[in-house]
């Protein structure tokens, strides 16, 4: 057995550390622990923090719940960890809660109810003092039942109908109003959209962008232009936008409902011989991280994901703090960010076939008077 300090190593208790420290067993509680710090003078309380580092303290979470009633750990539930817009929104969220004292056990769903189910389940087990969710449809049965259980919930990129839940999210249908009246202002006049799933708030809310941005540029919605998508992911862009293809594109634009989705679009326009943007310019929505490493650079609509995870924590603490304060639903404000793959709409086909021979045309000029003839 290893001797730290003059006590055995997994046997240092609180008054261990306060006997070290030199003071009261309470004053030592209160300064270790986050939300109670601020009552003890500021000299105290670091030396109680040193004297606990010193002897390796750990204090015992089970006994602390038991005493306290909380465990201090917050459970998150995230729908797919391979999509890159969720890690900063989970740092986010963790370095909030950890500031006040709190862990984030973060879960991932694959998009699955009954994973979902599961895993909320086994948090819940392990009795987190609240839900920090993701994945919340527009109307959810997991919601209702975390809600009979009186569990504390907050949303995160997500909101529901109802609005009984603290929630965060970007304003959805103002920023796709904004896609619509970029492309609009570059001459777009036929659009298309591959909207996200529509049980879903984020799909539903920019799809509703969508409409609403169409009318305000006076432009009419073609059916045959709108695919919905099953899921945020490239395969179902890839699958929307052959679909598209296969009816026949009209549209010189496409506007996906996220980043993930136009990178489906972008390698079914590519497996049909189509450029970005020079045939059809293409939008995305999260301005995900390194997606301006893309070729051409995706045109996307940003907000501050980090900034969400961190107004979701601390709404939650909020919660966690004051069970009946009024609910909260906050909406960032979101930003167009125009990179390389949207430019003014190609020349009509006749113009296009016409510049096609002028180049053609020119080559052959160059070939017979380059240097080497």
């Amino acid at each position: 057995m290893r001797v730290v300090g003059g006590l055995a190593e997994g046997h240092v208790t609180l008054r261990d550390v306060a006997e070290r420290a030199g003071v009261h067993p309470a004053t030592a509680s209160r300064a270790l622990n986050p939300e109670t710090r601020a009552l003890v003078k500021g000299a105290t309380a670091q030396r109680v923090l040193r004297a606990a580092r010193s002897l390796d303290y750990q204090p015992n979470p089970m006994a602390r719940s038991l005493k306290t009633r909380r465990s201090h750990t917050v459970g998150m539930l995230i729908p797919d960890l391979t999509n890159p817009l969720f890690p900063p929104i989970v740092r986010g969220v963790e370095d909030r809660l950890a500031a006040a004292g709190y862990v984030a056990l973060v879960g991932n769903t694959d998009n699955d109810e009954d994973r979902a189910r599961l895993v909320l389940d086994r948090m819940r087990a392990r009795h987190v003092d609240g839900f920090i969710m993701a994945i919340a449809h527009r109307s959810d049965t997991l919601l209702d039942r975390a809600a009979r259980a009186r569990i504390p919930i907050v949303l995160v990129n997500r909101v529901v109908e109802s609005n009984v839940f603290p929630s965060v999210s970007v304003d959805n249908r103002a920023g796709t109003a904004m896609v619509v009246a970029h492309l609009a202002g570059l001459g777009h006049r036929r659009i298309a959209c591959v909207a996200g799933p529509q049980d879903l708030s984020t799909g539903f809310g920019r799809y509703r962008g969508f409409l609403e941005g169409m009318a305000a540029a006076g432009l009419e919605v073609d059916p045959s232009q709108v695919v919905f998508a099953e899921s945020f992911s490239q395969a179902e862009g890839l699958r929307c936008t052959r679909e598209l293809l296969a009816a026949g594109l009209g549209a010189t634009a496409v506007v996906a409902a996220n980043d993930m989705l136009a990178l489906g679009v972008y390698a079914a326009l590519e497996e049909a011989g189509l450029r970005c943007p020079a045939d059809v310019s293409v939008v995305g929505f999260n301005d995900m991280p390194f997606i301006d490493r893309l070729r051409p650079p995706l045109t996307s609509v940003r907000f501050p994901h980090y900034e969400v995870g961190t107004e979701a924590a601390q709404l939650m603490l909020e919660r966690l703090s004051h069970r009946t304060s009024p609910v909260k639903v906050l909406y960032l404000a979101p930003e167009l960010v125009v990179r390389g793959s949207t430019e003014p709409p190609p020349a009509p086909a006749a113009g296009r076939q016409a510049r096609g021979r002028q180049g053609t045309r020119a080559r052959r000029l160059r070939a017979v008077t380059s240097p080497a003839s």
